[in-house]
């Protein structure tokens, strides 16, 4: 397996499975180099979106691998290369959240050195909490 930063080239296939997010913003992260990818045998099988919140903070919008790919280690590798390159810029903090229900990603950011930090009600943009979580490098 080979994780790198998304590239232009990525575009499509990225357009075709980040569903959360769209074109234009996906373009946007491709050039801020806001993604990283995991290929096999030249074929992405998973990505990690990530953002800064206040502009500083590395937040890990979203870590995804197709469901006949999931553990078999694709989203830990994708987490590993971001935050060894996260430590590279001088980041003290990793940030990321998952819905609240949603209790297998929360283990799996548990599991990866995270800790629950607190929750969110978004109103009227989203009715269900978020639960944010920090990792302290």
């Amino acid at each position: 397996m080979q994780v790198r930063y998304g590239q232009s080239g990525d575009l499509d296939w990225l357009c075709e499975n980040d569903i959360h997010v769209g074109k234009d913003w996906i373009k946007r992260c491709l050039g801020n180099q806001e993604y990283v990818v995991a290929l096999q045998d030249n074929k992405i099988i998973g990505f990690l979106r990530f953002s800064f919140f206040w502009g500083k903070i590395p937040y890990m919008d979203m870590v995804w691998v197709p469901e006949a790919g999931r553990k078999q280690g694709t989203g830990t590798a994708l987490f590993n290369f971001w935050e060894a390159e996260m430590k590279k810029v001088g980041a003290k903090v990793l940030m990321t959240s998952s819905v609240i229900h949603e209790l297998e990603p929360q283990t799996w950011h548990k599991k990866n050195g995270f800790q629950e930090s607190g929750q969110l009600h978004f109103g009227n943009f989203d009715p269900t909490k978020e639960v944010f979580f920090i990792k302290n490098l």
